[in-house]
């Protein structure tokens, strides 16, 4: 399995909109590097759902449940979009000042590439954050 970090402005995409439709297509994304991420996805990986803008916080956890396919929102095929089912919120957010005042977190692409909006993170940095967040990982 492996693990990753979706962004969504609430504005548009909130952690209650993602709980009150239980799975969505993750469309939308169109940066290359985010997209290929994206396409890298499995089925049963787990992503943290982050909160940006004004918020800059985890607030929950989604699980893929549907592989990479052609985005409908999108006029080219080569952006694509995954499954996400909401699995979990967290019970304590983790703001990015958080994340950033650990040092243990220091290389995540959420603090080096920060206007990223799909990136991995690796299995050590997710339990790190799951212990910050109060869930099991």
């Amino acid at each position: 399995m492996k693990y990753w970090l979706v962004k969504s402005e609430p504005g548009a995409w909130s952690w209650d909109d993602q709980v009150r439709d239980a799975v969505t297509a993750w469309t939308g994304v169109r940066n290359y590097q985010a997209s290929n991420f994206l396409k890298a996805m499995a089925v049963g990986d787990r992503c943290f759902f982050y909160h940006s803008v004004d918020q800059k916080r985890i607030v929950g956890i989604v699980e893929v449940v549907k592989e990479a396919y052609s985005d409908p929102t999108a006029d080219d095929p080569r952006w694509v979009c995954p499954d996400l089912k909401a699995v979990c919120p967290v019970a304590s957010p983790v703001t990015l000042a958080q994340i950033k005042a650990d040092p243990r977190l220091a290389e995540l692409p959420l603090i080096r590439q920060s206007r990223l909006s799909v990136m991995p993170i690796d299995s050590e940095s997710w339990a790190i954050i799951c212990g910050m967040a109060g869930v099991v990982p």
